[in-house]
């Protein structure tokens, strides 16, 4: 890779914007088994005709590019978008997909599951539009296997979820099975176990206590046939949410994320194995010296922070 590592830029476009003010809006604790996706301003046909030079941003050595652009590379005037995803085709850094939620313009709060590719790196992007016109999708997840397949799991108001999967960088997605079938729920993410062990392949997310099967507590789902069916959920143990799943070297699924009163690190050896119905065999607090909030500070309408959690993919340990 050059030493000008191009990113990419998902503008937000903020509406409501509080008066100035010195003080920052109330937090509090990240609530606990209650929706945090809410669904108002239906969805309406906006024509946007005016468009603007695309943001370019530059600092030091790096060089971030826009995305939800027009197909002549500009800038959408009154176009609103937020919570990117981004993957990388491992056999080809210069192929790029992204996923974010799609608003129909800055004063609604309707999101649509939005996404975007690149073939040069991020230099340039292309914006064909939505997964499905008119759907209320939000919380997307966008990650890529060994061989540059892209998959795409996206949350419908329901709190069940589908995965997409594209096998052209990110041009056009597959929906894998009927609305909702992906079961899932509220602030999901989702891991790929890209190893040569038993469990390649394998695909595994976790989501929080507003969930798919109104069980109230968080939950695991594993798909051994590439996200195309998901088995019955899994509660998690101290029900660690608003984190994220990876695989290590040996194929032992982590999963991170907040608990009622911690932060937690929950490994499955098993879970790699398909004839096995996954366990929980480690449960490790982590002091992050704090909480997770919701409301206040850059997102008075959601949450202040996400916990990311990675595995050893060196071959050297097994965590």
């Amino acid at each position: 890779m050059t030493s000008k590592t191009r990113f990419f830029i998902c503008l937000v476009l903020l509406s409501g914007l509080a008066a100035a003010s010195a003080q920052l809006a109330p937090t509090r604790r990240v609530p606990r088994n209650e929706p945090l996706e809410k669904y108002d301003n239906p969805p309406a046909y906006i024509y946007r005709a005016e468009t603007s030079p695309r943001m370019i941003s530059r600092y030091d050595t790096f060089t971030s590019y826009q995305v939800n652009v027009d197909a002549n590379g500009n800038n959408i005037v009154g176009d609103a978008a937020n919570e990117c995803a981004i993957s990388v085709d491992p056999t080809n850094p210069n192929k790029m997909a992204i996923g974010w939620r799609q608003f129909n313009n800055v004063t609604s709060n309707f999101r649509q599951g939005g996404w975007g590719y690149t073939t040069n790196g991020g230099t340039t992007w292309t914006f064909p539009g939505v997964l499905e016109n008119n759907v209320f999708r939000s919380d997307p997840v966008t990650n890529s296997n060994e061989v540059g397949t892209f998959f795409y799991l996206s949350l419908l108001q329901t709190f069940c979820e589908n995965m997409y999967r594209s096998t052209n960088g990110g041009q056009s997605w597959t929906e894998l099975q009927a609305d909702g079938l992906a079961g899932g729920g509220d602030k999901q993410w989702f891991t790929i176990d890209k190893t040569n062990g038993p469990g390649h392949g394998f695909q595994y997310q976790s989501s929080d206590g507003a969930d798919c099967d109104n069980t109230g507590v968080v939950e695991f789902q594993r798909s051994t046939d590439g996200g195309v069916t998901w088995q019955a959920p899994i509660h998690i143990p101290n029900d660690p949410t608003i984190g994220t799943l990876d695989v290590d070297t040996n194929g032992n699924l982590f999963i991170g994320g907040e608990g009622f009163n911690t932060f937690y690190c929950v490994r499955s050896s098993n879970a790699q194995f398909g004839g096995q119905t996954p366990t929980f065999d480690q449960l490790t607090p982590v002091n992050m010296g704090g909480d997770l909030i919701f409301g206040g500070g850059i997102n008075p309408g959601g949450l202040a922070g996400q916990a990311f959690l990675a595995g050893d993919h060196s071959g050297e340990s097994g965590s």
